[in-house]
């Protein structure tokens, strides 16, 4: 059983929770996931190792509340536990060695970008930080990855917040202005990977991007996965989370991933009403 520790509503739709795994936190790098399962009956999700202290003995997990499980984790308080609470899994994000670097960040995706941001940070590379949004209240870690970026630029597609546009059109501008990066880094939905891809693509950028498909056993072991990548099936719990940009094939993510839409539309109903009936 796994402590929560802090809990954090960054969102309406995305919750922040610090959770009480030593273990896990003594072995965690940017770019791991860990599995959890809400309770003993629950099924196993993959959620990003958003950051984690190592001292504390305590992992951060970021989530937005779209099915069943993650409508229950949310209902969870400070103070009660999470059955299981397995990692870290995956490769870590690899960064040594990098000098001047573009992150972009996507939606809840920036979750995932954050850690990596600060990471570089750490090592003296330059962090130019690209994050986009749909609104001003989806907005997430503005302040965390101010502190760690060199560079940020705040995009929304309303314009209600930042620039108004698409971080293609920043990460664009930024290349154009003669920023000569090492390497991009875009995590956040697929379409906005592929585009920001398909940008950089163009500049001969090395881009990596983090894949997170529909996955059960985080061992390689369902296949449930599977991306292809280079024209080869590869696992993203074990070969990833991280794939080069200009080799992943994006349309077959993007048309796996919209099979169970209609499921977690159900399921998170399901849950929603459940603790209704509990709290009458």
């Amino acid at each position: 059983m796994y402590k929560i520790i802090k809990k954090r509503e960054l969102n309406p739709t995305v919750t922040l929770m610090e959770v009480d795994a030593p273990f896990v936190a003594r072995k965690a790098e940017p770019g791991q996931f860990i599995i959890l399962r809400v309770d003993e009956a629950g099924e196993r999700i993959p959620l990003t190792v958003a950051d984690f202290d190592r001292e504390k003995g305590t992992v951060t997990i970021i989530f937005q509340i779209v099915g069943g499980t993650t409508e229950r984790l949310n209902h969870l308080q400070e103070g009660e536990y999470i059955h299981d609470f397995v990692g870290p899994l995956g490769e870590p994000s690899h960064v040594e060695g990098l000098k001047k670097v573009a992150v972009v960040g996507g939606g809840v995706g920036c979750a995932i970008a954050y850690p990596v941001a600060k990471k570089l940070h750490a090592l003296g590379a330059c962090v130019h930080s690209v994050v986009g949004f749909r609104n001003k209240d989806l907005v997430i870690l503005e302040k965390e990855f101010r502190s760690v970026s060199d560079v940020y630029k705040l995009m929304s597609d309303d314009g209600s917040c930042g620039e108004k546009g698409l971080v293609t059109d920043a990460l664009k501008a930024l290349i154009e202005a003669g920023n000569q990066y090492d390497e991009v880094i875009a995590i956040g939905p697929v379409v906005m990977m592929k585009f920001v891809s398909l940008l950089t693509k163009q500049y001969n950028i090395k881009t990596m991007v983090s894949m997170n498909p529909i996955m059960i056993d985080g061992t390689g072991m369902c296949g449930c996965c599977r991306l292809t990548v280079a024209g080869k099936t590869k696992f993203a719990c074990v070969d990833g989370p991280d794939f080069d940009g200009h080799e992943v094939d994006y349309d077959e993510i993007m048309k796996r991933a919209s099979t169970y839409k209609d499921f977690e539309k159900r399921e998170r109903e399901k849950a929603c009403n459940l603790f209704k009936k509990e709290v009458k």
